[in-house]
């Protein structure tokens, strides 16, 4: 939950709310076990394996519209340079007015225009948001200036009709969901300095310089431009924005090439004086997980960290704990994601069952010993090239026809061809 104020002279006081999950979830609880044991919510497709039971995620723990809830709140003060001038942490008891969607949202912050009946309807909540949104573009413009990588790759889901898979949407970005992405990452690095400031560890999320650097390199230099052999996250930043005015409609696969190369995020212990590393893709030193306690654990271990600070009490876990946890929570995240892949490409395999033997535009997304693969162009399916992919490389058009589908075991089979 977000709240703005304008100050005197000219700059924005953010509030970001963050359900206190921690106050119903105890640590060494029955709840927490189960919690600890999943570590994350897994996304599949049409149905959502919470972390949480839904009791509590989609009720107690969450911040309905119109109900009192425990809360941690960043208190964020943005300069009209983008700069966070000064940032606070502190417990609140808070009501939500409002629950809006970001569709309607955001087209009103892109077109103008009159806002949505959702805003319409709670007085002076319009003003409010288009201040959320200055203060959100400040805070991107501040992050563009330090590098930030800023991507828009494609997320396809399965649209089912009568139990069966009709086709793959795909989610855009639009105005009202980058206006929470720039809260919630100027919130998750307020924490992460809230705890190093305090003499807490903490638990990092760390994104490292890509490994395959000189394979993106390679990719800008395809386009007439020309990259560092270093990694250096201003000048990529500054070539995916001449890609995106240049090319917007083929943007997207540009993206998602680079996202590739650049490889998983992991969690890492922080230790007082001891950096694990920062976040290459956004550009700061300083970068926690602690916005989604409902969704993520290394969120919910966040929270009790801060609280426990708040509280002037002791560290609640040893450093070898948080190293533990952080190494579990990555590994339970990458086991998500790749359940989440299994579901898409079992939607796509259902999808194309009728079409082997078609041929189709594709980008090469991965190729490693395990394999090459390809994300088609219309519908987004991903899939293995298991005939003719040799040369194949990632972040390249190719053309490859449909050999087989095993919805099963989620395996969808292309050959590449010449032309």
């Amino acid at each position: 939950m977000e709240w703005a104020e304008r100050a005197d002279d000219g700059a924005v006081r953010v509030l970001v709310g963050i359900a206190d999950v921690d106050a119903l979830v105890p640590r060494g609880s029955a709840v927490d076990a189960d919690a600890a044991h999943n570590a994350t919510s897994v996304y599949a497709g049409a149905d959502v394996f919470p972390m949480l039971p839904l009791a509590l995620s989609a009720d107690r723990t969450s911040l309905l519209e119109g109900e009192d809830r425990l809360a941690i709140v960043v208190e964020l003060r943005v300069a009209a340079d983008g700069t966070v001038e000064r940032a606070d942490v502190y417990r609140a008891l808070l009501r939500n007015r409002a629950k809006l969607a970001y569709d309607d949202v955001g087209a009103w912050l892109e077109r103008g225009g009159a806002p949505p009946e959702s805003v319409a309807r709670v007085p002076e909540l319009s003003a409010q948001i288009l201040l959320q949104y200055d203060a959100a573009r400040r805070l991107q413009a501040e992050r563009d200036r330090a590098g930030a990588l800023d991507f828009e790759t494609i997320e396809a889901r399965p649209v089912t009709k009568g139990g069966a898979v009709v086709g793959l949407a795909v989610v855009h970005k639009n105005a009202a969901r980058e206006l929470i992405e720039d809260f919630m990452i100027a919130a998750n690095v307020a924490i992460a300095r809230f705890l190093e400031a305090h003499g807490s560890s903490g638990i990092r999320r760390v994104v490292r310089e890509p490994e395959r650097w000189a394979r993106i390199v390679e990719i800008a230099r395809r386009y007439g431009d020309a990259l560092p052999d270093a990694p250096d996250s201003r000048a990529l930043a500054a070539f995916l924005a001449r890609r995106r005015a240049a090319d917007p409609l083929r943007f997207p696969d540009l993206s998602l090439s680079i996202v590739k190369l650049m490889g998983p995020g992991e969690y890492a212990l922080d230790r007082p004086g001891h950096d694990p590393g920062g976040h290459f893709g956004l550009a700061a030193e300083d970068y926690s997980h602690a916005t989604a306690p409902n969704r993520r654990y290394a969120d919910l271990v966040t929270q009790r960290l801060v609280k426990a600070v708040l509280a002037g009490a002791p560290q609640p876990y040893t450093d070898d704990e948080l190293g533990s946890l952080a190494a579990h929570c990555t590994e339970r995240e990458d086991a998500a994601r790749a359940v989440e892949r299994t579901v898409r490409k079992t939607a796509a395999a259902l999808l194309l069952a009728s079409r082997i033997g078609d041929t189709f535009d594709a980008i090469v997304t991965g190729a490693a010993r395990k394999g090459t693969f390809v994300r088609l162009l219309d519908p987004p399916a991903e899939g293995r090239v298991v005939r003719g992919e040799a040369g194949m490389d990632v972040g390249e058009r190719v053309r490859v026809r449909l050999l087989s589908v095993d919805p099963e075991r989620g395996y969808v089979d292309f050959e590449g061809t010449e032309g």
